[in-house]
């Protein structure tokens, strides 16, 4: 008797160990690979404005740190590279490995939305699911194109909009006290 029911393999962490160093981003949710060009300048530009409010912020809090491109392994089959994250001290004392990977939720993640269709159901759907999943406290979704940030907050043990800031509001969070950065300086602002 023939089985009718497809067998879909999964991939694994270990599937990323032997994909080629070809400047691709390459992620794991769910066990379906997601593959993604290097971002342009702009793209590049905003995650270093992010970095650099949320680094300036936390050495003046020394209540946590902020990474680029982390390697976050959930599990075998949830293995990905956000954009920033802010993690506490105290947190990333108890998730991260000896290479210096991290193996929980960071309270904060941040993907910055690349052009097409492909990236932005990655970002928007496929991740926001993760991250609610995985327990992320805050995600923050933020698109240099149309120049907006959105907020996702823990609410009810899941991830939920909270505000859709645009270039003249204020991006604020409760877990980072005093924090506080008007949207549109995150933006490349052409000459």
């Amino acid at each position: 008797m023939e089985n009718d029911m497809a067998i879909t393999e999964k991939f694994t962490s270990a599937d990323l160990a032997v994909l080629p160093e070809d400047g691709k981003r390459y992620e794991i949710i769910e066990g379906e690979l997601y593959v993604s060009r290097q971002p342009g300048y702009e793209h590049q530009y905003t995650c270093s404005c992010i970095v650099r409010f949320l680094a300036e912020w936390s050495e003046r809090s020394n209540l946590g740190v902020v990474l680029i491109a982390p390697g976050v392994i959930f599990a075998e089959d949830d293995d990905v590279a956000p954009d920033v994250v802010w993690i506490s001290r105290k947190r990333l004392a108890q998730i991260v490995d000896a290479a210096g990977h991290l193996h929980a939720a960071p309270e904060l993640i941040i993907e910055v939305l690349s052009p097409g269709k492909a990236n932005e159901y990655r970002d928007r759907d496929a991740k926001l699911k993760l991250y609610s999943r995985r327990g992320v406290q805050e995600y923050w979704i933020v698109s240099w194109m149309q120049q907006f940030v959105e907020v996702h907050a823990r609410e009810s043990a899941a991830l939920k909009l909270k505000a859709t800031l645009y270039a003249e509001d204020l991006l604020e969070s409760p877990l980072l006290p005093e924090f506080c950065c008007r949207v549109g300086k995150l933006f490349f602002a052409p000459a």
